[in-house]
């Protein structure tokens, strides 16, 4: 069998790491062509993979408009960029893995999942959470009936405050014109995650959250009028200095995200440089972010079972922590490990999870969960193997616009 061939729109950290399949399943994947307007990360994908040159260009378009290069295309632009390629591409026959969220309104989610459904793609949204050993062992446990039937889920997402500050009030998801509102941009995932672990659809969402911390009136007086780290008599107090974040990391030696994404000179003068001059070296008080730095859902499901869902940004930055309440027992995992208490006997007993099975253990290796399953999807033309199809995907996409819709009028909105 000849390897999946692979197409690949947006060479930033997720296009990049998705890639990394191929590079350990040479025999079963292989990166034939790559679209990135920005020169270091396009080369790179060249050089890592061995892409021919005329198959890495700056503009995707360049890509479509030739005969079919490959049987798939992964596509990881930024969130509102995804419209125009995922339908393209699917409607000349590829099949398409789309990082997640699909779009950021729900007109476009609809228009991109009508495109790959029109033409039977195999179609993937990048719902990584769900391709985890830890999920899957979570799943089944419930699935066996272990707790009886699931009541309630209480389940927190802690952003952490550096990854929150990068991302979400320095980078590139901080403002939602420029990309989408906070709980599509974050927590899509975990409100797909919940839709997996229950089993059945949402029907009527609630929410409360706001921009609390990370604005101008919560700044110290001690910062003055500085608007950037370097310039700060404060910063050396500040827990979210730029400076002292990406120096520490550079002097660890790591290069990968989120160093990556300031800078592409790794040296201390390339990463003052970057804090002088460009959009990471801002004071987290004097942003252009408008996105949430902490909300609460609370979801319904059409079985009666509730879930509660809490965002915050100013934690300690770790995985995700979830109770699952049963009527014989609870669940309660980590991500790391699942720890089952019985009703019935009163103990409690610590379930072994498996580690991830490579190196590429993204999201506690969902990336390469999700792109072993597609890739097997695509060579055998088999949708059974995506775990987050087309209309599953629409359907916790749009309990997500519901919710934010909630959190926006205040009210109590059906999906």
């Amino acid at each position: 069998m000849q390897p999946v061939k692979l197409l690949i729109v947006g060479a930033g950290s997720r296009g990049s790491r998705y890639g990394e399949y191929a590079l350990e399943h040479p025999e079963l994947a292989q990166v034939v062509g790559v679209a990135e307007p920005r020169e270091y990360f396009r080369n790179r994908l060249l050089e890592r993979h061995g892409i021919a040159a005329e198959n890495a260009v700056e503009d995707w378009h360049e890509l479509l408009a030739r005969p079919r290069l490959a049987d798939a295309v992964i596509i990881a632009v930024q969130d509102a960029l995804h419209l125009e390629p995922a339908v393209a591409f699917a409607e000349k026959g590829y099949d398409i893995l789309l990082e997640k969220p699909m779009a950021p309104d729900p007109e476009s989610c609809r228009r991109i999942v009508e495109a790959a459904q029109a033409q039977n793609n195999i179609f993937a949204v990048c719902h990584v959470m769900r391709y985890t050993h830890y999920t899957q062992r979570l799943k089944a446990l419930v699935a066996s009936g272990l707790i009886g039937e699931v009541v309630s889920i209480q389940h927190l997402e802690p952003v952490g405050y550096w990854h929150y500050a990068h991302s979400f009030v320095r980078g590139n998801w901080r403002n939602e014109a420029e990309s989408s509102f906070m709980l599509l941009a974050k927590s899509c995932h975990d409100i797909d995650w919940l839709r997996y672990i229950i089993g059945r659809p949402c029907v009527q969402v609630s929410s409360f959250g706001s921009l609390q911390h990370f604005r101008r009136e919560a700044k110290p007086a001690e910062a003055g009028q500085a608007k950037r780290c370097l310039d700060c008599a404060y910063e050396p107090q500040c827990p979210y200095s730029a400076k002292r974040f990406y120096l520490e990391r550079l002097r660890r030696g790591d290069r990968g995200w989120p160093l990556d994404v300031i800078t592409t000179e790794f040296s201390e003068q390339g990463v003052l440089d970057a804090l002088r001059n460009g959009p990471y070296g801002r004071c987290v008080y004097e942003c252009d972010n408008d996105v949430v730095d902490h909300q609460v859902v609370n979801l319904l499901y059409d079985n009666g079972a509730t879930a509660s869902f809490t965002m915050i940004a100013t934690s300690e930055t770790r995985d995700r922590e979830t109770i699952i309440f049963g009527t014989r027992g609870e669940l309660r995992g980590n991500g790391e490990k699942i720890v089952h208490y019985n009703f019935l006997s009163g103990k409690t007993e610590e379930i072994a999870i498996e580690g991830p099975e490579t190196g590429m253990a993204g999201h506690g290796g969902g990336d390469y969960g999700i792109m072993k399953a597609f890739v097997a999807a695509v060579a055998q033309r088999d949708p059974n193997l995506i775990l987050s199809g087309p209309a599953e995907s629409l359907e916790t996409h749009l309990t997500v616009f519901a919710a934010e819709r909630a959190r926006r009028e205040g009210s109590t909105v059906r999906v």
